[in-house]
């Protein structure tokens, strides 16, 4: 990773929906020991078993977060875009990561100390707040990945990957754009690639998306819920 000092770290955090309503103190409290990092693509950030240096915040491209096995594959379990981060759970445990983190495009990332960060939870109950109803969703998310693995099949892991990356969007049609190559996202919907080609596949003869390359379009977001459902 490359030490990065181009940018303003408070004024980065400023704008991270994590740290919103912050007082500029507490945002320059934060800064003082948070070091910002321009990472290659396939560069390794932590490996698995580490222990743990603070929060990692994504600014800028994709990290993926994944276990490693025994055969040379991986499961991916979670995909950080810009604005969220990763690493708290073993920060406030002061455990070893049980995972390995590895940006999937070139990134710009920060690491926020965790005695620092501790600290700043301490002195605002409203970063408390924030931080607990952060890993709350990811508590979720984690269920939802637990029980579609379990339950669905392929072709409605696939539709229920799409409609989540549409988030709020209320149009029938949208754009997605794939943070990283089909073969992590087949590792992240735990499908094999040829899987995963196969299912794009069939939803494009349905006439319910399009694919151009890591662009996916959604054409009829509907009929994508009724086969996700």
């Amino acid at each position: 990773m490359m030490l990065e000092h181009r940018h303003s770290i408070a004024e980065i955090l400023s704008r991270q929906p994590l740290f919103l309503g912050l007082s500029e103190a507490e945002l320059q409290q934060i800064a003082l020991s948070t070091r910002e990092y321009r990472v290659q693509k396939n560069e390794v950030l932590f490996q698995k078993g580490q222990s743990p240096m603070g929060m990692h915040l994504v600014v800028m491209g994709q990290v993926k977060l994944s276990i490693p096995s025994p055969q040379g594959g991986e499961k991916v379990m979670y995909l950080a875009n810009p604005g969220q981060s990763f690493g708290e759970a073993v920060t406030f445990l002061d455990r070893p990561y049980p995972l390995s983190a590895q940006a999937t495009q070139d990134s710009i990332v920060l690491l926020i100390d965790k005695d620092q960060l501790l600290s700043a939870i301490d002195g605002s109950p409203a970063l408390a707040r924030k931080m607990l109803a952060s890993l709350s969703v990811r508590l979720h998310e984690l269920m939802i990945d637990i029980e579609s693995c379990a339950l669905r099949s392929s072709l409605q892991k696939v539709a229920g990957y799409l409609l989540q990356e549409g988030g709020n969007i209320e149009a029938n049609q949208y754009r997605v754009e794939l943070g990283s190559s089909k073969q992590t996202l087949a590792a992240h919907l735990n499908l094999a690639p040829e899987t995963l080609s196969r299912v794009l596949g069939q939803l494009s003869k349905k006439g319910l998306i399009e694919v151009h390359g890591r662009t996916i379009q959604v054409l009829n977001r509907k009929q994508l819920a009724e086969v996700a459902a």
